[in-house]
């Protein structure tokens, strides 16, 4: 009954989103077939109005809608207007780009997020609290495509340890590129991504320390004579970590909007890249695409938080029966 409420759940939210993006893409002052053709000044009008034939653009919104979403139904997503492909295949060949980085990024985001959490909040009102306190006040602030231009300035072309951007070197053929030129092409946009992630973990992961700290059984627990790492491992992670763990899937969302910006800064050939492609130059189909296959990868990571914690957390699982 559980996955059925929540199966109903997503169905209803992949038709809202995909008609509030449909209605934003009609109301958009972007004209699709100006985008398709570009700087190009010789394609006539007659050529213009067999562009807009082809993709169907001559039918009124509301047709055009109802024919991309009954081929939905039937699993075909369309054909991307600017790669020329099926857009099953652009998303499944960038997503699969974007995920390496995100994955990458969000287990050291949630690593050190959590750590620096529990050192903050075991150190309320110190000095090494009060820095990491300002080092995420600092971070929440920072805007991701800033900080990924500041990573480049430092570490390629100052320091040149990294390359400057795209997800490959230039001029190599794809069987000849390496794991290690792969690695360090995703060093500095996973770095941008984490550094930012880290904020949200830490500063709640603090305050969540700090009520434990004040609580009747950690008193009682010194009162016994426990040690400062039995109380840490004993009572503290194990107390926070559900939280914890719950709050880092539900960054999904966050995690993907910072992919898009960070793609962007770094030229990295994942799904955040063809977002962005795919509204500025009108391809229509592949942007309903991707919102929908972003839709299902955030609710994804919202189920994943739900069921975590039915199963770390027993008293979830008596509520659910009561």
């Amino acid at each position: 009954m559980y996955i059925v409420k929540k199966l109903l759940k997503l169905a209803s939210l992949l038709v809202a989103v995909s008609i509030l993006t449909f209605c934003l893409m009609e109301k958009s002052p972007l004209d699709p077939i100006n985008a398709y053709v570009g700087a190009d000044l010789t394609v006539s009008q007659a050529q213009r109005e067999e562009i807009a034939k082809h993709w169907g653009l001559d039918k009124p919104p509301a047709e055009r809608f109802m024919a991309w979403f009954s081929s939905i139904a039937k699993g075909d997503l369309g054909t991307s207007m600017i790669y020329r492909r099926p857009v099953v295949e652009v998303i499944a060949e960038k997503f699969m780009a974007s995920l390496v980085l995100m994955f990458v990024a969000w287990i050291i985001s949630g690593f050190l997020g959590f750590l620096l959490g529990i050192i903050s909040g075991m150190n309320e009102g110190k000095i090494i609290d009060k820095l990491i306190r300002g080092y995420c006040y600092v971070l929440v602030s920072t805007p991701t495509f800033w900080l990924g231009i500041l990573f480049i300035m430092i570490f390629s072309v100052k320091l040149k340890l990294f390359p400057v951007a795209l997800g490959v070197p230039i001029g190599v053929l794809s069987s000849e590129v390496t794991l290690n030129s792969l690695a360090k092409h995703l060093v500095l946009p996973a770095l941008t991504l984490s550094v930012l992630g880290v904020a949200n973990i830490c500063l709640h992961t603090r305050e969540k320390v700090i009520d434990i700290l004040s609580s009747d059984y950690i008193l009682f627990a010194k009162a016994r004579g426990e040690s400062k790492k039995s109380i840490i491992f004993n009572h503290i992670i194990k107390n926070v970590a559900l939280p914890a763990i719950t709050l880092q899937f539900l960054s999904f969302s966050e995690l993907f909007a910072g992919t898009v910006f960070a793609e962007q800064v770094f030229s990295y050939p994942g799904l955040g890249q063809a977002t962005v492609q795919a509204g500025i130059k009108g391809d229509l189909p592949l942007l309903m695409g991707i919102v929908l296959v972003s839709v299902l990868f955030i609710f994804t990571g919202n189920l994943m938080a739900d069921i975590l914690y039915k199963v770390i957390d027993p008293r979830m699982k008596e509520g659910a029966v009561k």
